[in-house]
């Protein structure tokens, strides 16, 4: 058996395959505690990753009815992007700074002017820096928390540092490397250049963590972790990946054709690439994929995080949140929203706040407000398949996946937005499955396509078809989406 474990925003969660009879055994979730602060600090404590992973570990375990000792290997997905500094004991020296944190949009954009624009960048990295990623927190450390800059020993990511609790060996690999912002993503090697620009005092050689392909295991887990956990001698820990990639595997996104959307805490949008892409817009971050190829992706802020603040203000429970979309009608009324909680990324708004548009006195209610934030949360990721033109217009399904597939009333938007078949994998958490899956390729249990096809099913009554009365309405709905969209921030 193979465990795989997503460490991400809300919680870690782990899942335990039976790579041989084809199925998922057991999984389980343990939450983690998100510091919020003013300026968009948003932060966590790696030590809660590591806390969490204990917890859903046994969990998982105990439901699976099997000793720690039966797994052979473990895949680890993280939440992309989130800077982990470590000293020279292997301690944080500052809570990890996340994807979601936009307090560095100052540092990121005196970096992309540093690197000669948007053509700079895609000169150097084969992607255009974004507020979210490592880049601009390490330059924020470096400038507000100049101490424990100079402690640095080592930078990670999630995965990474996870990797590392479990071997005790530093590794990264492309897919997840592919969102630091000093990753050549054409050529899959540290550029050094972009570094010395974000942090001269530092020796990349020195405080990153070697690069290895992602079939190559980053060791095995640390004997006296093993003998605490239960675990064999010798457990793989293969080489992990960001969540987007370990969710393209686990949804079986590894050849062309095929688009995976995520309706999690944020929303992506991907499809797997043979060749580096330039998609002709600095929104598309031409990543690598955590397999082989390229996994070019769309990131936006605000699905889930959301859809839950709303939920959460009317004092709605999931059931009741899906009554008021049902009971709301396509285009909410006239309501349009612009739920940009966390600032967004796509459209390249970091700093914007949400909005409601279109407020009537007959109009003003909770179901079409509620449907209004889903609504735009969804039209935000309509945008961002268009962003990826050709790689995803060939596409008969999307690949639904995260919180919100579970949802019918969602996957149906979801159809009737895009005007494509909505699919769901029978594992809700492709990003933890894909972690399994990895873990088994890197153990030999096969080759990556044939372990996608005998892990990854789709359950087939959490299928959607668009509907074209729906879709024409949604059309004229996305259509004043767009309207709202230049009239608030002067985005076409």
């Amino acid at each position: 058996m193979y465990l795989g474990v997503d460490c991400g925003t809300q919680s870690t969660k782990v899942v335990v395959v039976d790579v041989q009879a084809g199925r998922l055994i057991a999984e389980a979730s343990h939450p983690h505690r998100l510091t919020e602060g003013a300026g968009g600090r948003r932060e966590q404590a790696p030590e809660d990753w590591v806390g969490a992973f204990r917890g859903a570990f046994h969990e998982a375990l105990a439901r699976a009815g099997a000793g720690a000792e039966s797994i052979r290997g473990i895949g680890v997905s993280g939440q992309q992007h989130g800077m982990v500094a470590l000293d020279a004991t292997g301690q944080p020296l500052h809570p990890a700074k996340l994807w979601c944190d936009t307090e560095t949009d100052a540092h990121n954009q005196a970096l992309i002017e540093r690197l000669g624009g948007e053509a700079g960048c895609l000169e150097a990295l084969g992607l255009v820096l974004q507020t979210g990623y490592t880049a601009s927190k390490i330059a924020w450390l470096r400038d507000t928390h100049p101490e424990a800059y100079r402690r640095i020993d080592s930078l990670m990511l999630p995965h990474e540092y996870l990797n590392f609790w479990l071997t005790g060996e530093k590794a990264a690999e492309a897919g997840d490397a592919s969102g630091t912002g000093y990753f050549d993503t054409r050529t899959r090697r540290w550029s050094n250049t972009v570094f010395a620009a974000i942090a001269p005092e530092l020796d990349p050689e020195r405080v990153l963590p070697r690069l290895i392909d992602s079939r190559e295991a980053v060791g095995r887990v640390r004997a006296s972790l093993a003998q605490e956990l239960g675990l064999g001698d010798g457990v793989l820990v293969s080489s992990g990946g960001g969540d987007n990639m370990l969710g393209a595997i686990g949804t079986g996104n590894i050849r062309p054709g095929r688009v995976t959307m995520s309706l999690g805490t944020s929303g992506t949008v991907c499809a797997w690439s043979e060749t580096s892409v330039d998609a002709g817009s600095a929104m598309v971050a031409n990543f690598c994929a955590s397999h082989a190829g390229w996994l070019p992706l769309v990131c936006t802020m605000n699905v889930t995080s959301a859809s839950t603040r709303i939920r959460e203000l009317f004092g709605l429970d999931i059931a009741g949140f899906n009554d008021a979309l049902s009971s709301a009608p396509i285009g909410a009324g006239g309501v349009t929203a612009l739920p940009f909680f966390n600032g967004e990324r796509v459209p390249s708004l970091p700093l914007a706040t949400a909005s409601l548009a279109g407020l009537t006195s007959r109009n003003t209610t909770a179901p079409n407000v509620c449907r209004a934030v889903v609504e735009g949360a969804t039209f935000g990721l309509r945008y961002g398949l268009d962003l990826l033109g050709p790689l995803a217009a060939g596409a008969r399904q999307v690949r639904l996946i995260g919180g919100g597939a579970r949802s019918a009333v969602w996957r149906q938007m979801v159809a009737d937005i895009t005007n494509t078949e909505v699919v769901c994998p029978k594992v809700a958490d492709a990003a933890a499955l894909g972690g399994a899956i990895q873990a088994a390729w890197c153990a030999g249990e096969g080759e990556l396509d044939a372990l996608c096809d005998r892990l990854v099913h789709l359950d087939d009554a959490l299928g959607a078809l668009p509907a074209g009365e729906n879709v024409r309405a949604y059309r004229d709905a996305y259509e004043r989406y767009q309207a709202t969209l230049l009239n608030e921030h002067g985005v076409g």
